[in-house]
């Protein structure tokens, strides 16, 4: 583990998170008024390593790291209770995190509170995500391409949404996806002629359900995939994390998805300078598989 920074001595330790922690590292999340169930920490923690903070026998602080392949990390659910912000505690937990990820580029969403730490540990500035949410509206249908159509996703089409999600995000989530498939309310496919091109899963998350990931070529194939899932959920509570560059935002508060939230992306890259990609929109329209929307800010 990373040294602590020097001078501290407030009874705070850093110890490896456990399953025995979640419900307390929930707890947090309510007093910041997140919308993460007990749930949706397990599910975040079981692809995840976690630290917690704790003080007086009680967890004041968490943060996730979750290692995709050997070259890519992401880092979320960073998080220090009210009462002991202005500590340095995020400081001692981001150290422990990034601790052994010099070889790797490391993403994050920042909140504004983040964002300065973030920038001194190096991380810059790349991009930023669009929060968008509310009770869905029937959503109409969007023209696709001759040849192009959508249709429910099969277990032989695994696989394949596992590649479409490595091509489009510059990381292997292997695991990730086959979880994700097999908890989805439903995972539809966008195929052009024989090949599947795209793909999207609506989830049960928070207060109601999320779609994500979204992946496709193109912003008529992403529209087709949101519009198809918020419509099977109009009427009910419905969250989408984009790519503020994407284009849709303006599109989905016309489904009745407000923005409420806009936070920074940041990576970091390696130590050894060697190139990576973990990006959103790093290539042109069409030129291969683009991930629209994320699985959650936690996750990517």
């Amino acid at each position: 583990m990373a040294a602590l920074p020097p001078g501290i001595d407030d009874g705070v330790t850093l110890r490896p998170m456990t399953a025995d922690d979640l419900p307390a590292a929930q707890a947090l999340t309510d007093q910041l008024r997140w919308p993460h169930r007990l749930s949706d920490w397990q599910d975040a923690f079981a692809h995840a390593e976690g630290r917690v903070a704790e003080r007086d026998g009680q967890v004041v602080g968490t943060g996730l790291r979750l290692c995709y392949g050997s070259r890519h990390a992401v880092i979320g659910l960073v998080i220090v209770a009210p009462a002991c912000q202005g500590r340095r505690i995020g400081l001692r937990l981001m150290l422990a995190l990034l601790d052994g990820l010099d070889a790797h580029t490391v993403l994050l969403h920042a909140t504004p509170q983040g964002r300065g730490l973030y920038e001194r540990l190096g991380f810059v500035r790349t991009g930023e995500v669009r929060q968008h949410q509310g009770t869905a509206l029937p959503a109409p249908l969007v023209a696709l391409a001759p040849g192009r159509r959508l249709r429910p996703a099969g277990q032989r089409d695994l696989d394949t949404l596992i590649a479409l999600d490595h091509a489009a995000r510059g990381m292997p989530r292997e695991a990730l996806i086959r979880e994700l498939a097999a908890q989805a309310v439903a995972c539809v496919v966008l195929s052009d002629g024989e090949q599947a091109c795209g793909f999207a899963m609506l989830r049960r998350f928070g207060r109601g359900q999320v779609i994500g990931p979204v992946v496709a070529p193109d912003v008529d194939g992403a529209q087709a995939l949101i519009a198809h899932l918020a419509g099977q959920n109009a009427g009910h509570f419905t969250r989408i994390d984009i790519d503020f560059d994407s284009g849709l935002a303006e599109w989905l508060e016309g489904l009745g998805l407000l923005r409420v939230d806009a936070p920074v992306t940041m990576v970091r890259a390696p130590r050894d300078g060697a190139p990576s990609r973990p990006s959103m929109a790093s290539a042109p329209a069409g030129s291969r598989p683009r991930t629209w929307a994320l699985v959650s800010q936690a996750l990517a």
